[in-house]
């Protein structure tokens, strides 16, 4: 299946400055594969390592690390060359070998000619730990992220679907209605499916729901033994307690993460560490309040007051529980969590274009959902889960911080009037 990492990749690859690469990311989001893809395609051969499953590996880099040393071992355990500039060297669950990151300041030292990949699902935990010496300076990073709406229609064979919208969100002229309603059903199935590439395998091998969901089953079993093996028994309970929490959190009307919903009388002092285990490990996305939306909007966040979003919409659903007709209805369904979904829909795919999320709220009951910033421009974002959509938030930011136009994301076709750019929920990724 088709993913836009390639393309980074082979940016890397052709890089005059390139430096080993990190490919950073969540469990089953398809680091391996995509890695293996790529360099199958691009380079002779690939030399595989994996330091979770290797042990005798594992033990090469207990002494000499560096490349001059490691590379005839490494060559005599797998039994194939590895040739400068022709060989891809991939190091993945590089977080279970320390000696093997720090190995990596010495690849791009001692031997840049060589194409090192590393790709670890909890590396962002494993650096934090006290033991881990991360190379600063000496790597290259790319952040990899569950399939987006756009790779969702790629993989289910909707490629013309996709120059259709992106077609009409630049004219911004509605769309004819068979192309309309279709995308928006294909919306309402990411938002069942989600993007792990595993589970949208599985929905178009068995078109069914009810395998998918025993499936997104085991991936979140994967994330609570992560919890179990790289944290301690008492801050295990605090992720978990922290991750059940994310849907009550945004089924509320204020959607701001709230320390007491996870246990009465919690605190940040209690629960910090737990959400910062959930960001490293790429399991969710936090989105900060702004004071002001003036730029740089990084200048104006309040890091104590924010929003968690789960990184996959379609665990997200699951998770809650949420009955699969009620989000595949094509009537405008007065349920509070359908707005949730689009919501954590919207932060997903702005989180995968590497966009910052940051949101709004006045001293009164004002509240923008997310905050662009789009080079000297400051652009307010409204996402509604219908097609109901007044609301004074967009006017009132509008005017107090003088945007040359708002963005309103909902099931309403494309168009532009009052000064407010109408997006559909399935255009988002045009954005």
């Amino acid at each position: 299946m088709k993913r836009k990492v390639i393309s980074e990749l082979i940016a890397w690859k052709t890089d005059k400055n390139r430096k080993p690469l990190i490919v950073n990311g969540a469990r089953q989001i398809g680091k391996t594969y995509i890695i293996n893809e790529f360099g199958k395609h691009e380079f002779k051969n690939v030399v595989y390592i994996n330091f979770e499953t290797n042990a005798t590996i594992r033990g090469y880099f207990d002494g000499d690390i560096s490349p001059e040393s490691l590379i005839p071992l490494i060559e005599a355990h797998t039994g194939e060359r590895i040739r400068a500039t022709k060989t891809l060297l991939f190091f993945d669950e590089i977080q279970a070998c320390e000696r093997a990151l720090t190995s990596l300041k010495y690849f791009c030292e001692l031997a840049p000619e060589y194409h090192v990949v590393s790709a670890g699902s909890l590396l962002g935990v494993a650096v934090n730990r006290e033991k881990y010496s991360f190379p600063v300076g000496k790597v290259d990073e790319i952040n990899m992220y569950p399939f987006d709406f756009e790779e969702f229609l790629w993989a289910m064979n909707k490629e013309i679907l996709v120059e259709e919208i992106k077609k009409y969100y630049a004219e911004l002229k509605p769309m004819p209605n068979a192309w309309h309603n279709m995308a928006l059903e294909m919306y309402n199935l990411y938002c069942i499916v989600g993007g792990m590439p595993a589970v949208i395998a599985d929905y178009k091998a068995n078109n069914s729901f009810l395998t998918i969901r025993d499936m997104q089953g085991k991936i979140l079993n994967e994330y609570i033994s992560d919890m179990a093996k790289y944290a301690t028994p008492a801050t295990s309970m605090k992720i978990r307690g922290c991750y059940d929490s994310i849907p009550a959190q945004l089924g509320k009307e204020n959607k701001k993460f709230q320390y007491k919903v996870v246990q009465k009388g919690g605190t940040a002092t209690i629960f910090g560490e737990a959400i910062e285990w959930l960001l490293y490990a790429g399991i969710v996305h936090k989105c900060s309040r702004l004071e002001h939306g003036f730029m740089p909007l990084k200048v104006y966040q309040n890091l104590s007051d924010f929003k968690l979003y789960m990184s996959d919409t379609g665990m997200l659903a699951m998770h809650t529980g949420i009955a699969t007709q009620i989000i595949l209805s094509s009537l405008d369904v007065d349920n509070i969590f359908l707005g949730a979904l689009a919501e954590n829909f919207v932060a997903q795919t702005f989180a995968a274009k590497k966009t910052p999320l940051f949101y709004w709220k006045s001293e009164d009951t004002a509240e923008i959902d997310f905050v662009l910033q789009h080079e000297t421009e400051i652009i307010p974002v409204e996402v509604k889960k219908g097609k109901r959509t007044r609301s004074r938030s967009l006017d009132i930011f509008v005017k107090k911080y003088k945007s040359p136009y708002a963005i309103r994301i909902s099931q309403k076709n494309f168009g532009f009037e009052n000064n407010i750019k109408s997006v559909p929920l399935y255009a988002v990724f045009c954005i």
